[in-house]
């Protein structure tokens, strides 16, 4: 695994590469959620791209600009900034990994970021791999507030009702900083804004999308696509893992039937 900074001078990327024991023809470029998400799946990624380096995959891990270990402030991060971010590390996966076939695995936001970035028609994965991916961007924001409050819920002794009232009545209220993650006002208009319409696919490249059933939002999307005659499998996947939260007895750090699946998927 080798740690590095890429990209233009202006906006340097942290990346990790790993890279393969044999050649398998394949190269993966992983696009992580955001915020505590991305603290959350950050051991499962890990472990993940260790066992196709040993499958002989190349896999280039990065952090978005103004997250993880790139440069920049959490509020300096939106989504046209980061879509970009994707198109810059698959260059530099395409470096380093040369004729390799490339797959883009996009976890939740990461994923929506994938599927912006591959319709950009900057940059030409082969395949596109969306796990539990976000649709509804304006529900995703509710959804991180509601858990924020919960949070701090939980670690006070004595909880603030006044929290619930604000979360109720105040539609702003805990967006400046969700999970302990500072949120600028751009993202919040563009995570409002990205919904079904601004996620269509191209039909350049395969795509396959891992859900839980119940996962109505990125079934109904899926079908759209697919009726739009767009190259797309969509596959229900039900796993332990809770991707806001800490991980506990009941929810694995590195759930074994993740990394299963998302193996099968890459060498599928």
């Amino acid at each position: 695994m080798t740690p590095m900074l890429f990209g233009p001078a202006s906006r340097q990327l942290f990346g990790l590469f790993h890279s393969p024991e044999r050649d398998s023809g394949i190269a993966v470029l992983i696009c992580p959620p955001l915020g505590q998400e991305a603290v959350r799946a950050h051991r499962l990624f890990r472990v993940l791209s260790d066992r196709l380096a040993r499958s002989g995959v190349a896999v280039l891990r990065f952090d978005y600009h103004g997250s993880g270990d790139s440069p920049g402030e959490d509020t300096d991060g939106d989504l046209e900034g980061w879509r970009r971010d994707v198109c810059t590390a698959h260059e530099e996966l395409r470096r380093r990994a040369g004729s390799r076939r490339i797959v883009w695995l996009g976890a939740r936001l990461g994923a929506a970021l994938a599927v912006l970035a591959a319709k950009s028609g900057r940059c030409d994965p082969a395949r596109l791999i969306l796990w539990d991916p976000i649709i509804d961007g304006a529900r995703y924001v509710q959804e991180l507030r509601a858990g924020h409050v919960e949070a701090l819920e939980r670690s006070f002794c004595v909880p603030d009702p006044a929290w619930r009232r604000r979360l109720a009545k105040d539609g702003d209220a805990f967006t400046d900083e969700i999970f302990g993650f500072g949120v600028s006002q751009l993202l919040r208009q563009q995570l409002r804004a990205l919904g079904p319409e601004t996620l269509q696919l191209t039909a350049l490249h395969e795509t396959v999308v891992l859900a839980d059933a119940g996962d109505h939002i990125a079934h109904q999307w899926a079908g759209k696509e697919t009726a739009r005659h767009m190259p797309l499998r969509v596959t229900p996947f039900q796993h332990p893992l809770i991707w806001t939260s800490d991980p506990h007895p009941n929810n694995a750090m590195v759930p074994t039937e993740a990394v299963q699946r998302l193996l099968a998927e890459v060498h599928e």
